[in-house]
Order: structure tokens, then sequence, then C-alpha cells
């Protein structure tokens, strides 16, 4: 499932290729006909993401709000203006210059043009894979539930979880529902109101960090991940964890969400340099301290790392440092 940062990189690719232009609504599919034709020849005012939702503003007071869930991605094609932070973009000091490069994760996930599941997932939607032609706009490939296209630039959506448009009162009504987004909240509130929602709950912390409504954006990866930074066991309860540690947590969400946008990746394992950062961007297995390596020995301790089912989800720790 795309993560929080992956929905912010798709964010900043609509402000920098949509916002303020009109754009063409359709739905080549047909499953959001009616939508589409409410958003068709409407200037995008302006995108935003919070947690794993992204929300567009359009002339007339009519919002769009998209949630991937699993398997949902947008494609860009045409000219696609990245900014930094954007997907498959990342950049490097050296000798006091930022330098910048494009890297592909070798899974097919988070290049520029495609923001969201992995490629290897849309089969789902029983579509198959085309090569990009010199046709303008191109033909829809599978299953598009939204297609939005300026003169320039076309993004396809495929497979969303949540797919609609709203009134203001609406986006308010599902904002009040999330918890806070590091990207989006003041600092100090949104750290408070984490520190409160984890701490008044007999919930395994585990479970809590995927709960939207106690924090934003947070999915199975770097849940695995920020459990293990902390040295914390997936089971201890909310109540039980002491608020300093719930505070760093708020921290150290913070600071890897803001490497994921402007990485391009879940980069997780603090000190990479050289080819060692040059491999972990391009395979997951190197950028990772425990989540997908169940019976690899950990990085640290040399247990081998468990793998276990939390609300239907695969749950990666450590035994031996996660007490």
């Amino acid at each position: 499932m795309p993560e929080g940062h992956s929905v912010h990189r798709i964010a900043r690719q609509f402000e920098a290729n949509f916002v303020g232009r009109s754009c063409r609504a359709s739905s080549p599919q047909g499953r959001f006909a009616e939508g589409a034709a409410l958003l068709d020849g409407r200037i995008m005012e302006e995108c935003f993401a919070v947690g794993k939702q992204m929300f567009a503003r359009f002339e007339g007071g009519i919002w769009l709000r998209v949630h991937l869930g699993i398997y949902g991605a947008w494609d860009f094609t045409g000219e696609v203006a990245t900014k930094l932070g954007q997907t498959g973009e990342y950049s490097r000091v050296t000798g006091g210059k930022v330098r910048h490069e494009g890297v592909v994760d070798a899974l097919g996930e988070d290049s520029v043009r495609s923001i969201g599941a992995p490629r290897r997932m849309r089969m789902a939607e029983g579509e198959a894979e085309s090569e990009l032609t010199e046709q303008w706009p191109p033909e829809p490939v599978g299953a598009v539930r939204l297609r939005l296209l300026t003169d320039v630039t076309c993004a396809d959506l495929r497979g969303p979880t949540a797919c609609e448009t709203l009134d203001a009162h609406g986006v308010e009504r599902v904002l009040d529902r999330l918890g806070p987004d590091p990207l989006v909240v003041d600092a100090a509130e949104g750290e408070q109101a984490f520190v409160d929602r984890v701490r008044k709950r007999r919930v395994p912390i585990g479970q809590l960090l995927m709960d939207q409504s106690v924090v934003a954006g947070i999915g199975n990866i770097y849940r695995a991940e920020m459990l293990y930074r902390a040295s914390l066991s997936p089971h201890r309860a909310g109540v039980d964890v002491p608020e300093e540690l719930v505070r760093e947590m708020w921290r150290d969400w913070t600071k890897l969400l803001a490497i994921g946008v402007e990485v391009g990746q879940m980069m997780t394992i603090d000190g990479l340099e050289g080819d060692d950062w040059k491999l972990a961007l391009r395979d997951r297995d190197h950028r990772h301290w425990v989540y997908g390596r169940a019976g690899e020995p950990c990085r640290n301790c040399g247990t081998p790392i468990a793998l276990e089912m939390m609300q239907n989800r695969k749950l990666y720790w450590c035994p031996g440092c996660q007490t």
C-alpha cells in the first residue's frame, strides 16, 4: 500500500503540473463518470495531501478526494515537471553543490511517472502494460477510474480505494477523522495530539501506528521500521509506552516522512553513504532494518526477524531488540 510519503509526492506532482490550469476530466472505465463530469473544464486551484489521502480543490468549490488503498496509483504522461522531493528524484550535496539524480526502484515502484502501488500490482485490475506512444492524448490503458488532462499533461488514476467529489464541508468531515500529519500540522500541536491519542489507549502500539485517526500516513513498512528504531515491542499497549518515547517516535516519523518525500523511497537505515546509499535506493532489502526480512538475522543482535499477522497485515520485528 502506498504510504504517506508517496501521497505527498503525488500532491506535489499535481501542484507542478495541474494547479492553475483548466482540466479535462473523464472516466474511461465509467465508474466515476458522474464525478468526472463535475470536474470537467474546471481549473484546479490547489492540491495537498494529509496522510494517505489527497485532496484537490477545483473552481466552484468542488473537491476531489482520492485514497489509493492497496492497488491504487497515478500515472503521469506528457510533459511532467517534477519538483525536488518528487518520486524517483533525490539530491546529494557534493562539493557544496546540490546534485540531482533519478532512480527507479528494482521492484518498479517510485518512478517519476508512476506514483503509488508498484506496477507489478496493477494486474489486480486486469490491465496490460504497453509502451507509450506519440499519440496525444494517449489511449487509456486498463481500468482508468479518472483521467485528468491539461493541454500538455495527462494523469490517469487506477485502482483507488476511494475516488469521490465533495464540497468543503465534506472535506472537513474527512479531515476531522484523520490524525496529525507532520507535513501539515504545527509541529508542537501534532506531537501533543499524537502523544494524547497513543497514551490513552490500551491497544498495542503496533495497531495504533496503523490507525489513521491516531497518526496519518504510516503504513506497514514505516510501522515496522519505526518500532524497531524505537526498540519497542509492537505488543506493548499505548498507555504503557513512556511519554518521552512516544514523543521521540513522533519526531522520528517527522524525520522519516521528510526523507521519504525528498528521496522518493522509504529510507529507514541512517548513515548510508556511497555505494551503500545507491544500493539502498534501488533495492528495498538494503534500506530497511526488519521489514521483509523474516527469518533473517537482525542486523544488530543476530536474532531471527519474526513475522506475524496483526490485524491481517504482516508485522516484522526483532524479539531481541524490541522488548
